[in-house]
């Protein structure tokens, strides 16, 4: 054989495939107890309670929280926003982002951990799946067995209880932007196209995520997972394992001195790969797919009791803390650092900004048109008259009647009525006259104001400007 030849021919045999694409491996998550496995069902527990509870509240007469699309209002107890008013959206979606940052560049993803909505339903889910099939090694070992009556009244069971909270929670959400009180009367075969549409997709979405893509949406789907890594530092909390006393890790009789055999204080149970819910081994180091939820704390620290170990092998602790050997006062002392202050500093100025907006809001909206049909004529006593369409938005959740002034040019009154009934949280058009004495300004465009005001309410009142044309 050619020595080229037998050369490339050594070398396929010796080539390892690589592929780029991982196949998927279902995991197996043990359930465990401990103070972070509490916590996480604190939040549990409170978001749902926020997020079913929440359309039910009622305020004033009507919905309490309601994103009513087809009515154009935002309300949110006693605040009501209209489509102007998506200043405030922006304002709280840069609020929700830098209180993110802030929280991660302090304590690692909290969020993800313990309120992230696929964190928790997948957390319910898997609680679902426990009571029903059994722990860990029953759920193995019933999907590896054959398809039985058994194992096909379990999984029925437990898919349809999965469906039933999919659904509510899909009817839920939507309930956020029709009034619950009206799709109840909806259902079932009432519901409008759109209700029924939404309510199926976010039930199908809430199914499918949280009862089989599970740890795949934080690995591959969530953009979060990936510039996280941007906001942490050596200064950040985070939950990681201890190499420098653990390593070498091995398992051990008990008695038996570790350090004397060589062997670091992890006895390589892998009970805190079993617990995670995204299939990690915390003692390779930082992984972009860990999601801080504490469970391998929760798992490891009574194994080191059973051996007669200090806890806090695998803990919540910094990069820093762990190379330098900080104390939990030396922890605390850094995390006051550049980033946090900048941080809070913009953070604290959105939220003040955001409140004393909020707090001097005139709760009454206006806008003037001229209409552009009559530009401008002469009546019969000389003066000249322009026509205007002002568009009044009360804002508030009790009627209102507004008391409607005009002033700029010296002579300037409004023809007929000027008070104005406006209902509660309503838009209400009017068509106003307006007429000047001829020689009251310059040919052309002259600059007029508007002055409407609310009667008996002195501080609810708006200053317009509008333009009004002399021949």
């Amino acid at each position: 054989m050619d020595p080229i030849e037998k050369g490339n021919s050594q070398n396929s045999a010796s080539a390892s495939q690589v592929s780029f694409y991982e196949k998927h491996k279902k995991i197996y998550i043990r359930e465990v107890k401990g103070w972070w496995n509490s916590w996480r069902w604190v939040f549990v527990w409170l978001t749902q309670i926020i997020f079913y509870g929440a359309p039910w509240l009622e305020w004033n007469g009507r919905q309490a929280v309601l994103f009513h699309l087809t009515e154009r209002k935002f309300y949110l107890f006693g605040l009501v926003l209209w489509p102007q008013d998506v200043f405030y959206l922006a304002l709280l979606l840069i609020i929700s982002a830098y209180a993110l940052f802030l929280f991660t560049a302090i304590a690692g993803r909290l969020f993800c951990g313990y309120a992230c909505p696929q964190t928790v339903y997948t957390e319910i889910f898997m609680w679902i799946e426990n009571r029903i099939e059994g722990d860990r090694s029953a759920r193995m070992k019933l999907d590896k067995g054959p398809m039985t009556s058994r194992k096909f009244a379990l999984k029925l069971a437990k898919h349809f209880v999965w469906i039933s909270i999919a659904l509510w929670s899909g009817f839920t959400l939507v309930a956020y932007f029709t009034p619950v009180s009206e799709l109840l009367a909806e259902l079932p075969f009432n519901l409008s196209g759109w209700e029924l549409f939404w309510t199926l997709f976010y039930a199908g979405f809430f199914y499918m995520q949280a009862g089989f893509l599970r740890e795949q949406v934080c690995k591959y789907m969530c953009p979060y997972a990936r510039f996280q890594g941007v906001m942490f530092d050596p200064d950040t909390l985070i939950i990681t394992y201890d190499p420098e006393r653990g390593e070498p890790r091995g398992a051990r009789k008990k008695g038996v001195d570790a350090k004397a055999s060589g062997l670091g204080d992890c006895v390589d149970c892998g009970l805190c790969v079993a617990v995670c819910p995204t299939g990690i081994d915390i003692r390779k180091g930082q992984q972009y797919e860990c999601i801080g939820c504490g469970a391998c704390i929760d798992v490891c620290d009574p194994v080191m009791d059973k051996v007669g170990y200090p806890r806090g092998l695998i803990r919540y602790t910094t990069e820093n803390a762990l190379s330098k050997h900080f104390s939990s006062t030396d922890v605390v002392g850094h995390i006051l650092r550049p980033r946090i202050v900048v941080y809070t500093t913009i953070l604290a100025a959105i939220i003040i900004a955001t409140i004393w907006s909020l707090a001097t809001r005139v709760p009454l909206k206006v806008d003037v048109i001229r209409d552009r049909s009559i530009l401008a004529r002469e009546v019969e006593d000389g003066r000249i008259e322009n026509v205007y369409n002002l568009k009044i938005m009360n804002t508030t959740e009790e009627p209102k009647r507004y008391v409607l002034a005009v002033r700029g040019l010296e002579g300037a009154e409004l023809v007929g009525n000027s008070l104005v009934d406006v209902a509660s949280a309503e838009n209400h058009e009017v068509t106003v006259v307006v007429r000047v004495p001829p020689d009251a300004g310059k040919p052309g465009a002259n600059t007029i104001y508007f002055d409407i005001t609310a009667q008996n309410h002195e501080k609810i009142a708006v200053h317009e400007k509008a333009s009004f044309l002399i021949p």
